[in-house]
């Protein structure tokens, strides 16, 4: 990876940076790092410590979905967001009346990143 991205020179690298596009997707990068990292800190806590100390209804039910994203393939959970979130779809009507953007937008970024990394921090703690 180093040496493709150093092929033509530190130089060229790093002018490589300063390009808008390059500059958006670190800034959405961070942005979405910056939500997803402590929302999966704070539910992983309240999940794994309810999960290890706790006996209570619906436990296994908590722990189903915790294992869930490692089950589905990520290609299904982005089509599942675009079923729940799109135009034509469950909430796509109420949220587009209500001027929300969730695909193809930082709120839908946020949820994908969780879903997918939140079962690492959970089980982790666990």
């Amino acid at each position: 990876m180093f040496v493709q991205a150093f092929a033509k020179g530190i130089h060229y690298y790093f002018e490589s940076l300063k390009d808008p596009d390059a500059c958006s997707a670190v800034k959405l990068t961070l942005i979405t790092a910056a939500i997803a990292v402590p929302l999966n800190v704070a539910f992983g806590l309240v999940a794994s410590w309810a999960i290890a100390k706790f006996e209570f209804r619906g436990k296994a039910l908590l722990t189903t979905l915790i294992d869930l994203p490692f089950s589905v393939s990520p290609v299904i959970s982005g089509l599942i967001y675009v079923l729940m979130f799109g135009a034509q779809d469950w909430f796509g009507p109420w949220l587009a009346a209500h001027d929300v953007q969730i695909i193809f937008a930082v709120p839908g970024i946020v949820l994908a990143t969780i879903f997918v990394t939140f079962p690492f921090v959970a089980r982790e703690l666990i």
